[in-house]
């Protein structure tokens, strides 16, 4: 007894469970550590969306105006009358209007100093009458240039019919200069311009917010599952199972709450700090101009094999001298061209195997696709073959 007695209180094993929970709590830390440096692109590539960046909301929109106008001051580079009959009757028109007599004969106006112009403008939500509004202004004949042009009163009219404004004020456009050999320097457009706060409000929307009593919520990029998640977002913001409701893919319907009738402007402001994220339909997008290709991230495609080569024929001159046999007579020196004639097959062209068990998706497209060393313009003739062939699970769009 009392010789086993100093080696059980003696030995060491009993701390040694310390140190083990010790660094198996330390490799726990680092693996929990890695895998969120792991998941971080995915949670980004997943990022949610504010409410007031995916739907606009019924009645907050701009209104278009349009109207009709004459520019003067031009120096010189305005609307030839003979070209341009309507900025003639334009001028003797407005011309009666101010009380100058037209009785005269107006056959020999010859100026070159007013043009005809288009003027449009945005009008905003819920803008009061006085505001100020900017308008852009645009030539409807063959006048060169609008620099240092006035633009004379001009009413302002919506879809309706109505006046909603009114833009008179100096163009600030580009300018063009020539020089007396026929060069030419041009900055900017020349016959397109802007009035900086060029229009004043004269009529206001008629459009109430604190009217209403249902509220429709427009998705800016239509989808079914996105509609569905922002009716849940809402009610359960709003603790309800009933406010919101997704009408279809593009529209969800609000029913305003009794305890919110009177507080509009508020019940939007929670609403548009709500969070979603976003859903989409697999989409590629190809501009053939640019040779731009933009592919989303749920684009994937079935097994395919791709192949890539093409046939060269490349025809090259070469000039050689020909020269007559020595001591022939009658004979002259000529220069002759010899043509080489190569085909090459492009034997080295290299296929793609792309395997699938419930689809390739981007990043091994790309891979592949590189692997062949194409450019974007033949991988747009490569995407449209894949489209065509039913392999590619998403829907292709040409720009």
């Amino acid at each position: 007894m009392s010789v086993s007695l100093p080696k059980v209180v003696l030995s060491s094993p009993p701390h040694q469970p310390a140190v083990s929970s010790r660094a198996r709590w330390l490799s726990l830390l680092a693996a929990l550590g890695m895998t969120l440096l792991i998941l971080a692109p995915l949670h980004a590539a997943h990022a949610a969306s504010r409410l007031k960046d995916v739907v606009n909301f019924e009645g907050v929109r701009d209104n278009m105006l349009v109207g009709y106008g004459l520019v003067v001051g031009l120096n010189g580079t305005g609307d030839t009358l003979t070209n341009a009959p309507f900025t003639e009757r334009s001028l003797i028109g407005m011309l009666e209007r101010l009380g100058i007599n037209t009785s005269g004969d107006f056959n020999t106006i010859k100026t070159k100093n007013i043009a005809a112009v288009m003027v449009t403008a945005t009008l905003p939500p819920f803008t009061s009458e006085g505001a100020r509004i900017d308008v852009t202004v645009g030539t409807m004949g063959d006048a060169k240039s609008l620099q240092g042009g006035v633009l004379l009163v001009t009413p302002l009219q919506g879809a309706d019919g109505e006046v909603y404004a009114v833009a008179q004020g100096t163009v600030s456009s580009g300018f063009s200069a020539s020089g007396a050999s026929g060069s030419t320097v041009t900055k900017g457009v020349p016959t397109s311009g802007r009035i900086s706060n060029g229009a004043i409000v004269e009529r206001e929307v008629n459009f109430r917010l604190a009217d209403l009593t249902t509220m429709r919520l427009s998705l800016r990029n239509p989808d079914f599952t996105t509609a569905q998640r922002v009716a849940d977002a809402i009610n359960k913001h709003l603790k309800s199972t009933t406010s919101a409701e997704a009408v279809d893919s593009t529209t969800v319907r609000l029913q305003v709450p009794d305890n919110r009738r009177g507080d509009i402007v508020g019940l939007m402001t929670d609403i548009e700090q709500l969070t979603v994220v976003p859903d989409q339909v697999a989409r590629v997008v190809i501009d053939e101009q640019s040779g731009v290709i933009v592919m989303g991230e749920n684009v994937h495609i079935n097994t395919v094999a791709i192949a890539q080569g093409n046939l060269t024929i490349k025809i090259s001159e070469t000039p050689q001298v020909s020269q007559p046999s020595p001591l022939s007579q009658g004979g002259t020196t000529t220069v002759v061209q010899r043509s080489d004639v190569s085909i090459d097959e492009n034997k080295d062209a290299k296929m793609a195997m792309l395997h699938a068990g419930t689809g390739v998706s981007l990043q091994e497209l790309v891979q592949s696709l590189n692997a062949l060393g194409i450019g974007p313009r033949d991988m747009i003739s490569i995407m449209q073959s894949i489209k065509a062939s039913g392999a590619l699970q998403a829907d292709l769009e040409l720009m």
